[in-house]
This record gives structure tokens, sequence and C-alpha cells, in this order.
């Protein structure tokens, strides 16, 4: 009998503390747990402004595209340093000196010259740590060198920064190594600066490199031991893509069917799995730039569900193709193609397996069949505003963020119903929200908030 007891209270310890994990999921990669945009969290907030349901807010040193990442208590997050009254001042007078037509606040300044990684309390948004990348930061059109998003496994931190500086860190701030890309494979030639982030896959670290519009050095795929940063494979990637067709800013994207694991690449007009233990190519589809355009870069990271990856390029067309066949599989593994408005270019997309989820630059939100390619509704008006953050789904809802830092929420399912529409500081929001146990955290120009009920 104490046996007995003693077997049930094992089994019951394992089971609060699974729940437990749940509950307090964590956010290591800047599309979360799945590499999809989808959490399990439940008991989110639906309604917030700057001074109602605010767990914390912490000021940053600068504005980024690097999404937070979260495990445990810790939050990590990439930033430019704070750049001086001085230099704003120059760069505002530069400005109006040579002023031509509208363009946004954040185009006058790329942040300071330092890039950074900051360590911030999950729990009351205070500083932990804050570790030096690198010392140079340059704008690129809409983006600076901090946009990649760090990686984590709970022991270590992985970031790269837009000039090519890859450094490992402990949970701690310690530096345990650090590569400098460019100084060992060439110079990053993507029109917008590099904004890919890593990938954690078998206790390896890929970083992909697909660029061509500003350099002659080749496109590859760069695998590491995450520990140590030793080289285990590196692979050309091959593309007949012209001019800026080359360049991706993607994210690599793992798809795991429980039987096989494929390291799956998307850009310079084709999308491609790999063997992830050698980089080897398995398939390869193509469709994505049909006109052969000089300028058909790639933005928006794909999304699978299912066994069917969901293809965007710049716009249109958007894709659907079956996993599973080796070779070129533009043509047997193709499902549905979407060519009509909403189509996104720069979000990534949201698909749950049975609708498929998109907005569009504009804010305009489509949602269709997964698995047919049809309309279930859309397109739907979200905020005015522009859209560059990739939208999150969890509990029932789906959250888009536009460059003002306003949230819309929108009920998922077949039917488009807007559940509320929330303001913040309305800077210059292009990092993607990233959620954990039953708070939202999104990151404007200005300030990290933590979105929590009151």
């Amino acid at each position: 009998m104490r046996m007995v007891h003693t077997s049930l209270c094992v089994i019951l310890i394992v089971f609060l503390f699974s729940s437990l994990v749940s509950a307090q999921e964590n956010w290591q990669h800047w599309r979360g747990p799945n590499h999809n945009g989808i959490s399990n969290a439940t008991n989110l907030p639906v309604i917030w402004s700057s001074e109602k349901n605010i767990a914390w807010k912490t000021e940053l040193p600068s504005w980024s595209a690097g999404t937070p990442i979260i495990w445990g208590d810790q939050i990590f997050i990439t930033s430019p340093s704070k750049v001086d009254e001085e230099t704003v001042e120059a760069r505002e007078k530069t400005f109006e000196q040579n002023r031509r037509g509208r363009r946004r606040r954040a185009y006058l300044d790329p942040g300071g010259s330092k890039l950074l990684l900051l360590c911030i309390s999950k729990k009351d948004g205070k500083i932990l740590w804050q570790r030096e990348l690198d010392n140079k930061n340059e704008l690129h059109r809409k983006a600076n060198d901090s946009s990649p998003s760090p990686v984590t496994d709970g022991k270590y931190v992985w970031v790269i920064t837009g000039t090519g500086v890859l450094t490992a860190f402990n949970m701690q701030g310690d530096q345990i190594w650090q590569r400098k890309l460019q100084e060992e494979y060439g110079k990053f030639g993507l029109n917008f600066g590099y904004g890919s982030s890593p990938l954690l896959l078998n206790g390896q670290l890929i970083i992909q490199v697909i660029h061509g519009y500003k350099t002659e050095d080749p496109s590859y795929i760069l695998s590491m031991e995450a520990k140590t940063g030793k080289t285990l494979w590196r692979k050309l990637r091959i593309t007949d893509a012209i001019k800026e067709s080359k360049d991706s800013y993607t994210t690599p994207l793992i798809f795991d069917n429980g039987k096989e694991k494929q390291l799956i690449i998307s850009g310079g007009d084709y999308v491609t799995g790999h063997d992830p233990d050698t980089g080897e190519e398995i398939w390869r589809a193509g469709g994505m730039n049909p006109m052969k355009r000089s300028n058909f870069r790639v933005i928006a990271s794909p999304v699978i569900a299912d066994g069917i990856i969901y293809l965007p390029t710049r716009k249109k067309p958007l894709q659907a193709f079956r996993i599973g066949r080796t070779g070129d599989i533009t043509e047997s593994s193709f499902l549905w193609k979407w060519e009509g408005r909403g189509a996104p270019d720069v979000p990534s997309p949201l698909c749950d397996g049975k609708y498929f989820y998109m907005v569009d630059d504009k804010g305009l939100v489509t949602c269709l069949d997964a698995k047919a390619g049809t309309v279930i509704w859309g397109p739907e008006r979200t905020s005015e505003g522009i859209v560059s953050a990739s939208p999150i789904l969890a509990d029932g809802k789906i959250f888009f963020v536009n460059e003002k830092a306003v949230t819309t929420i929108v009920k998922e399912g077949p039917e488009f119903e807007l559940v509320a529409t929330n303001e913040l500081d309305g800077t210059y929001t292009l990092a993607s929200p990233a959620i954990s146990g039953n708070q939202i955290f999104i990151r404007s120009a200005t300030y990290l908030y933590c979105i929590g009920k009151d």
C-alpha cells in the first residue's frame, strides 16, 4: 500500500510540474516555442493602454526589430545603444536640409553606434545585465543592425548582429564564444541589412546568409556546435535568382513529422529542405518568382502545419507544398497558390492546420482554408498603419501589432470578429510580440511592455 501511495505522489508531482511548465511557456525563438507564432497560453488580457493592464514597462536604449526572447524569469532583447542628443540634432538638421517626401521618424536615427544584448527580469522589468556585441551600427532603409532576434535553450543564449558578429553567453551574461562571420566568409550583401535569426536544432546552431544584391560572395548555410561554436558543416546554397531577388531576410525553420527532421531555407527564388546533420539538399521548390523579376527579395518566413509548408514571397504568389518528396517538388508536391489581395510581404503568416491567417503590410487580414487555399473571410481592415511585426495566435485570438504600437485583436476561427484595439505609446514598432504565462510582451521604439491583467 505504501508503494502505491508513493507512486501516486510521484505521478501527481510530475503532473503538477508539467502543468506549471506549460502555464509558464517559454518563448525561446522569435516565433515562439513551436516556431509558428502559436502559444498554448490562456487567460491573456484583451484590453490595455499605457496605463491599464501594464504590469511593468522598461525603457530601452533604442529601437529594433528584434523580438523579446523569454526563458523562465529572463527576457533577452537586442538594441543599439542610446544615441546622444547632439547626434540626434545633427541628423535632424541633415534630414531637414535634404527632405524628400514623407518619412518615418526612425529613418533619422539608427540608434547609437554600439549593438547590445540586454537581459531583463520578467518579474519586474529590471535590467539584470547588458553586454556589448559590436561597436558598429548602421541604418538599412527601415531597419538597423540589431534586427535579428536571439535564441535560447535556458542554459545559453545566442545572438547574431547585422554586422555578422555571432556570440554565445550563459544565462549570467558570461561570454562563452564569439565568431565574426563577415571576416570568415565575406561581406553581407543584403539591400535592407542582415535580419535572419539563428535556429537551434539537435544541439546545432544554424545560420543562413542568403544574399547577393550588394556582394559577389556566395550564399550559404552554416551549422555550428551550439556549445562551442565549432563548425559542423557549411553548404553553399545555389540559385539562379538575379540582383535583389537573391536576398532573403527569412529565418531557418524546422520540419519535424516525428520520424525525421529537416532544415527549411526560404529565399533566392526557392525553398529548400536539407538534412540537418550534413546540410545536403533533399528537395527544392520554385515558383516563388515566376516572372524572374530582379527585386523579389523575400522577408516573410514560411510556416509549417500538418506536413504542409506555406511559402510567402514578395506579396504574391503565396504557395503551399506538401513536404515528403525528394528532388524538384515544384509540381509534384504543389497544393495551391494564392494571388489575391492581402498576401504578406513583411509579416510572416500563421497556420493552425485548419485555417491560414495572413496580414499584409497595410493591415488587411485574410483567413484561408489551409488545405484548399480558398477564402474563409477577408480581407478585413485592422487599425490604420503599416504592419511589419508578425502576428501571434493564443487563447483563441490573433494579435496584430502595427508600426504605431497599436494591437488589433481578432477572434480565431471561420468568422471575422474584432475583439479589441489597444494603443500604447505610438512609437515606431517593428518587433513581433511574445507571450509567456498569461502575459504579452510588446517592444516599441521606447519601451518593453509587460501586459497582464491588473
